[in-house]
């Protein structure tokens, strides 16, 4: 069976830079507390003309880019997120129009900050059974920034807007993606939600005037709900994959809070491994945090061929997915770095 893998990373992240020292006052913290609570610096702001389809469509731009290929050669659009242009049509649709992809199926995927984890495992089995010479785009992209209360300092202060995207294709022998895992607790569902704007409850005067239109979070049961279960759920890949964990290069995770994510990884057993961190310059991008900080470490040139890169995501559902993949060679010696702002680990 042929490998499907990485064969290019794109991103893109908004210029407007929302600093702690702006957003502090309203949610009645301090710049010292955020970081000290988060490790978050800064985020970026989605201009006000801009819905999530403009960002994606700019990430998966640069990926193509990025590889020489053409949106006209693109079979699968797959694009995670849990902020969509509107509840209908899906917003990988309009991503299709906007890039031009005329051949290509596209759907989207809310698995909320797992998303790009879940699309990227959902569109390598289409590749697998769509036959060779066949690419897919995978896309993580959100707009936190207007679906927050930034008067509640548990949510304000961590996210910001972006989008990272993927190409998946064939790759050599020996690289590409080795393993997935996917995994959903159902009954923990309420630690995470937006509450109206859907069939349970209808956007009404009734909702607005009780903020149920903004995203709500329970921070000590996801991060309960974190370090129970995201060690757990590597240990179970890494043993399918046949893979030791001191073999594992590169660790990109959900970039969901600095502080958490400090406290969870002794318990991951990866001594060998980097953890690429990007959301002291970016924050919680949601679903394009993995994929973003994948383009930035790729763009960097942190990646050798061959090296084991393990990307795993957590959030609402409530649901944690990873991957597991070789890096296969890419393009990316033949483009120039693209103008991103400096990233704080």
């Amino acid at each position: 069976m042929t490998r499907i893998g990485i064969l290019a990373t794109g991103s893109y992240l908004p210029s407007t830079v929302l600093t702690n020292e702006e957003i502090a006052r309203g949610a009645g913290v301090t710049d010292e507390w955020i970081v000290r609570k988060t490790g978050i610096r800064e985020r970026r702001r989605a201009d006000d003309q801009d819905a999530t389809s403009d960002l994606a469509a700019r990430a998966a731009q640069a990926a193509l880019e990025q590889a020489g290929v053409g949106p006209q050669d693109i079979a699968y659009i797959v694009l995670a997120t849990s902020t969509p242009d509107h509840p209908q049509p899906a917003t990988a649709s309009i991503v299709q129009h906007l890039i031009g992809a005329d051949n290509a199926a596209a759907f989207d995927i809310n698995a909320v900050c797992s998303g790009f984890v879940y699309a990227t495992t959902v569109a390598e089995r289409l590749l697998h059974a769509g036959g060779e010479g066949r690419y897919a785009l995978v896309i993580g992209a959100d707009i936190y920034s207007r679906i927050l209360d930034y008067s509640d300092r548990k949510t304000a202060i961590l996210f910001g807007d972006g989008a990272g995207a993927v190409l998946l294709g064939a790759v050599p022998e020996g690289c590409g993606i080795q393993e997935t895992s996917l995994l959903t607790r159902g009954d923990q569902y309420r630690l995470i939600s937006v509450p109206a704007g859907g069939s349970r409850m209808p956007i009404t005067e009734a909702a607005l005037e009780t903020g149920a239109q903004y995203f709500r979070m329970d921070g000590r049961g996801v991060r309960s709900f974190v370090q129970e279960n995201l060690p757990k759920a590597l240990d179970e890949l890494l043993q399918r994959a046949g893979v030791r964990h001191e073999d594992v290069k590169h660790f990109v995770p959900h970039q969901a809070n600095g502080v958490m994510l400090g406290e969870v990884w002794p318990d991951l057993g990866l001594p060998e491994a980097k953890m690429h961190l990007t959301l002291s310059s970016y924050g919680n991008t949601g679903s394009a945090s993995v994929p973003v900080t994948l383009d930035i470490a790729h763009r960097r040139g942190e990646f050798a061929d061959g090296d084991t890169v393990l990307m795993a995501g957590f959030g609402g559902g409530m649901t944690v997915g990873a991957v597991l993949a070789r890096w296969a060679p890419t393009a990316y010696s033949r483009y120039a770095e693209p103008a991103l702002a400096a990233v704080g680990s």
